[in-house]
């Protein structure tokens, strides 16, 4: 699978911004799909993830305010950013993974999202 991930770029806090992230070919049924987040000197975080039977996982530092949907017929996975604060300033990625795998397998190539305050 191969992802791109888009939608990143420059927001005042509070604030929003979609995400997405492009899979080569469908995802829904039998993929693990997550976006993550790297920011300087902080580890990297997990911040969204949906199995593939369709049940949401969210970090606690973006419950409430960071919300999964898809659109299956064109597989793109989004990442819906509502109540940005400068904490959430990072590159984000997207990953997926065979509904049998432990880990991530495949990463797309990362947004970077810019909250200024």
């Amino acid at each position: 699978v191969q992802l791109q991930a888009s939608g990143g770029g420059v927001v005042q806090a509070g604030g929003s911004l979609r995400l997405s992230c492009a899979a080569s070919q469908r995802t829904d049924t039998n993929y693990n799909m997550a976006w993550f987040r790297s920011a300087p000197g902080k580890m990297r975080e997990r911040v969204a993830a949906i199995n593939w039977g369709g049940s949401e996982e969210y970090a606690d530092s973006v419950m409430g305010r960071f919300t999964l949907s898809r659109n299956v017929d064109r597989d793109v996975l989004y990442l819906q950013m509502t109540s940005l604060k400068p904490e959430d300033t990072a590159v984000y990625y997207c990953a997926a993974a065979r509904h049998t795998s432990v880990d991530y397998e495949y990463w797309g190539q990362g947004t970077l999202v810019t909250v200024s305050s």
